[in-house]
């Protein structure tokens, strides 16, 4: 059996990390017996005759997708295009979305087979060997299809108790050199679950209220895993990583008993650190803490039920910035009943903290409290168009606002900023830039060049252009190709290219007199070209 896992484009911008879902289905489906590809659209462009072309290599029996809210869109057309291609595949979704819009899903795209609700790694072992059995579909728990053009549902599965009885996700299928080039962390788990009632989130009805935790020696083996592709920073992306300080202390004692030297981050609430956590975090290698906060506005806490307060906020920056941890806040605008008034407030908080901050707008998605009561909240959505849920527009107005004022409200912060990196590009232009406007405005620039290589295939598509004029210089003439496709810094373009080539992401090949550049599967093999 040949399965296809597609990871759908997502914005490069949003800082995306080597898929995580994806890499956990991959692993059940190889666990289960299966051959898997997983076609990587986060960092190549995708395009429908490259699907069509991939899909006739490989020619999978299954073909599957995940997704969560704003990229849903763009994954069900793709599973469309892979069903008018050849119909004899079996289609298949899952993510956080398709769990909580799994009737909607099914009858606006029927070419989506079936749907995988929740944790889906036992459901993919109980599945696959029935795949091409339709009729006994309707004896497995926790998926969704059509059935003589009714939905039928399974019925929730139960949450997986032994999370370490789970493969280590397969990684090992990505294109693991693109994200390496990114220089974006990969996401890890250590436990799953969410205590909390926040009536934003889904967190809580994907992977239950009670959290279950991996035992902390496999999860620093998986640490140790992921360090040895050549990844450098690790991003725990628990929804309660520090849920339990008894827990997170055998983790990091784990890290330095091992004498692991590596850098990660973790999202954490404010209720739940101290100094001794935070000192413990940073031995073992921790440099960045990520806090919710969400609103300045003790009422508007208490309405979103976050179940935190403004002085418990206070106190947990206080102990980061004494233990000399990094902080980063989000706060998130346009919630039920925001007014004017609670927007200054927030503001003003995110100021007094003194940190760095940002805004994110809500987004209503499928399965949480906000979406499924939203007549019992002061909430308009105005959109269904699930592609402008990605929590950088305002999509959502309440009595006292609009979205054009929400949008005002962060307009002004991102002004700000936008104000700020013109004066850096100024100064660096005119020879006026001090170390860390330099550091900044070149990561900037090289970032915005793997960007633009990445996400429209610059290299693939040109591959034969960009060696037109070869001489004994190959990375001038692919930084001289690569300048006629687009507009780069001299400098900025040299030392990026140049970098990609001595850590091994990119390579060549030649034949006849030809030099072909492409990128490696990872760093250490060039045996899987991308194309």
């Amino acid at each position: 059996m040949k399965v296809a896992l597609i990871a759908p484009p997502y914005p490069l911008e949003e800082s995306p990390s080597p898929p995580l879902g994806i890499c956990y289905a991959a692993a059940s489906f190889e666990d289960a017996g299966a051959r898997v590809r997983i076609f990587d659209f986060i960092v190549r462009k995708y395009t429908p005759e490259k699907l069509k072309k991939e899909l006739d290599a490989f020619k999978p029996d299954v073909v599957g997708a995940n997704s969560v809210t704003m990229n849903f869109p763009v994954a069900a057309r793709i599973l469309k295009t892979v069903k008018k291609h050849n119909s004899s595949i079996i289609t298949m979704m899952g993510g956080p979305h398709v769990t909580f819009d799994a009737d909607i899903t099914l009858t606006k795209y029927p070419e989506i087979d079936v749907v995988a609700l929740g944790e889906s790694e036992l459901t993919i072992k109980e599945l696959l060997p029935k795949i091409r059995d339709r009729r006994a579909w309707e004896d497995i728990r926790g998926i969704a299809f059509l059935k003589d053009g009714q939905v039928v549902n399974t019925g929730p599965r139960e949450f997986i108790q032994d999370l370490d009885s789970l493969p280590v996700p397969s990684r090992h299928l990505l294109p693991v050199s693109r994200y390496m080039a990114l220089g974006f962390p990969v996401s890890i788990i250590t436990s799953r679950g969410c205590p909390n009632q926040c009536i934003f989130c889904q967190g809580r009805r994907m992977v239950g209220q009670k959290v279950r935790y991996r035992d902390p020696v496999l999860v620093v083996d998986e640490i140790e895993s992921i360090l040895a592709y050549g990844f450098t920073r690790i991003n725990i992306a628990d929804d309660f990583f520090t849920s339990n300080k008894k827990r997170v202390r055998l983790i990091c004692d784990e890290i330095i008993k091992r004498g692991i030297k590596f850098e990660w981050s973790a999202f954490a609430r404010v209720d739940s650190v101290d100094k001794d956590c935070l000192k413990i975090m940073m031995d073992a290698g921790c440099d960045t803490v990520s806090f919710g906060i969400e609103s300045g506005n003790p009422e508007m806490l208490k309405r979103v039920k976050k179940r935190i307060t403004l002085d418990q906020a206070r106190n947990a920056v206080q102990a980061c910035k004494e233990v000399g941890m990094k902080i980063f806040a989000s706060f998130m605008v346009g919630l039920p009943g925001e007014s004017q008034e609670t927007l200054n407030d927030t503001h003003n908080f995110a100021e007094e903290l003194d940190i760095d901050y940002g805004y994110h707008y809500l987004a209503p998605f499928p399965g949480t409290t906000l979406k499924e009561n939203l007549e019992d909240f002061d909430l308009n959505i105005l959109t269904d168009d699930w592609a402008q849920y990605d929590a950088n527009r305002a999509i959502v107005g309440t009595s006292n606002l609009t979205s054009q004022q929400i949008e005002a409200f962060v307009g002004i912060y991102n002004n700000v900023c936008e104000q700020e990196s013109k004066n850096i590009e100024k100064r660096y232009k005119n020879g006026e830039a001090s170390g860390n406007d330099i550091i900044w405005f070149e990561g900037k620039q090289k970032m915005d060049l793997i960007f633009r290589l990445l996400s429209e295939d610059i290299i693939e598509d040109n591959a034969a252009s960009l060696c037109d004029n070869l001489s004994n210089d190959h990375v001038a003439d692919l930084l001289e190709g690569i300048s006629g496709v687009m507009e780069i810094d001299p400098f900025v373009g040299e030392r990026t290219i140049k970098n990609l080539i001595d850590s091994g992401y990119l390579k060549y090949e030649q034949t006849e007199g030809e030099i072909r550049w492409f990128w490696t599967h990872n760093s250490e093999t060039d045996e899987l070209p991308i194309s």
